[in-house]
């Protein structure tokens, strides 16, 4: 035998590493001989209510991916049992779905493990019950049933629905294509976010039932809506003519606002000045509407006495007697007889600087509800004539102790002006030297008779002023 040539030998030692790599790659890609010793592998049970076509050495899925083999498929006391040989290097949750789906229509079924939610990961041993599994329907049996609907229909019927259907989507195929599309590209989003999917279809039961309990209101709201629709039905014509007359209405309206658009702002701030009295005064406000209900009442109650009776007037039932002088006017505060105007001149001076009201105790039977009485709102419990003294420390002080004038009209002897002025007027920080005290009364013509300051009554004949007498020289003295 001549001896090996190094040619040779190289030869045989390529070939050797060819046979090693092809025999290796057979046994660990295709043979799979590691995992036929269950190296790198564990086996979970499928129970199935019936084969669906599935064998041993079929492929097992989980979110499309093969991550492992059926081992072996027996029959139970309920049905069938498949046992799966799982890869360990993927985790997989143990709240699944197993469904058996077929690569095409002749046959090559696989196990597909759809995940219910986030758990914890299948082991070995563990047992995926029936009630967690499905499997397609019996082809024959679908094939059947296909057959005999199709028998159900009439020749002519089913001709016209395959006609109306190419009328209804002929030329369509470019919208088709995107709608197919558009569709897998959904799906393929769903899968890769299935497990929130399946935990918001899981969660989705609370929402359900709430819908499934609010049927009644459901069925309410459909009865009414269908009222309405019956009345628009019933009011056909005066729908269309609102629907026909709003356009013009509409425009009228916008040359409206056009036409006060300048006025707008000018209302709007008063209408802010009128907020902020109306919640300054806001207890008022409530008080008046307490009150408003009695206030009808009563005055519901002035028609009550003659009502339904004979009587020839039957309107308000009110008593119209005079009570004169009771009490009588209050001339404390106001301005002494002699500075006082004759209503008869027409001329128009200027008003007086400062305040002239009642000036008079505050719980004085006389002009109760004068100005001197007013509750200062943001000091409850107080009451002043102005809201500078409301607003201040300072308090409401009769003048003159409250006797009418004491023989002193310009109110000398208690230090107050006559008009109030008010605090930090200059009048008030140099008052000018008063006049003599000088009291004024009303006097009588007709008698000669006038009350003097000391309030006793003196008669005097000649004080009138000759020539011819007016009304008005009766009723004011010095005119």
């Amino acid at each position: 035998m001549p001896p090996l040539t190094l040619r040779i030998r190289i030869q045989l030692a390529v070939f050797v590493v060819v046979t090693v790599i092809g025999v290796a790659a057979m046994v660990f890609g295709y043979i799979r001989l590691p995992a036929m010793f269950g190296i790198g592998r564990y086996q979970v049970t499928v129970e199935l209510p019936r084969t669906a076509g599935i064998y041993p050495g079929g492929n097992v899925t989980y979110r499309g991916a093969e991550v492992g083999r059926i081992k072996n498929v027996y029959l139970t006391d309920t049905g069938v049992a498949a046992v799966l040989s799982l890869k360990s290097g993927i985790a997989i949750p143990s709240a699944l779905d197993a469904e058996v789906h077929s690569h095409s229509a002749v046959g090559e079924q696989y196990i597909a493990l759809l995940p219910r939610r986030d758990s914890e990961p299948l082991r070995n041993g563990d047992v995926i019950p029936a009630d967690r599994t499905s499997v397609p329907p019996d082809f024959d049996t679908v094939l059947d049933a296909v057959n005999t609907g199709l028998k159900a229909i009439p020749h002519d019927d089913l001709k016209t629905v395959v006609d109306e259907a190419y009328t209804a989507v002929g030329g369509l195929g470019p919208d088709l294509s995107r709608l197919v599309t558009g569709g897998g590209a959904l799906a393929a989003g769903a899968r890769k976010n299935l497990g929130p999917l399946l935990t918001l279809i899981d969660q989705s039961k609370p929402i359900l039932q709430a819908q499934t309990d609010s049927t009644d209101a459901a069925q309410a709201w459909a009865a009414n809506l269908a009222t309405i629709s019956r009345q628009l039905q019933d009011n056909d014509a005066a729908v269309r003519d609102a629907l026909q007359g709003g356009g013009p209405a509409v425009e009228e309206a916008r040359r409206l606002l056009e036409g006060v658009r300048p006025t707008v702002p000018i209302i709007a701030a008063n209408m802010v000045s009128v907020a902020q009295v109306a919640l300054t005064y806001q207890p008022s406000l409530e008080q008046l509407l307490v009150l408003l209900p009695q206030a009808a009442a009563a005055a519901q109650a002035m028609v009550l006495a003659n009502r339904d009776t004979r009587q020839p007037y039957r309107g308000a039932y009110l008593s119209l007697n005079l009570s004169m002088n009771q009490p009588p006017p209050c001339t404390t505060g106001f301005l002494p007889a002699q500075q006082q105007r004759p209503p008869g001149v027409e001329d128009h001076p200027d008003r007086p600087a400062g305040d002239l009201y009642c000036r008079v105790p505050q719980d004085s039977p006389l002009s109760v509800r004068g100005v001197r009485n007013i509750p200062c709102i943001t000091r409850p419990g107080k009451r002043a004539p102005t809201v500078a003294m409301c607003e201040s420390d300072e308090n409401y002080v009769p003048l003159n102790d409250g006797y009418n004038w004491k023989g002193d009209p310009n109110a000398t002897l208690s230090g107050q002006p006559v008009p109030q002025l008010p605090p930090g007027h200059p009048e008030e920080s140099a008052p000018e030297p008063s006049p003599p005290s000088i009291a004024g009364t009303e006097y009588d013509p007709a008698t000669g008779t006038y009350v003097g300051p000391d309030g006793q009554q003196y008669t005097q004949t000649d004080l009138a002023q000759g020539g011819k007498r007016t009304l008005e020289s009766l009723l004011l003295p010095g005119s």
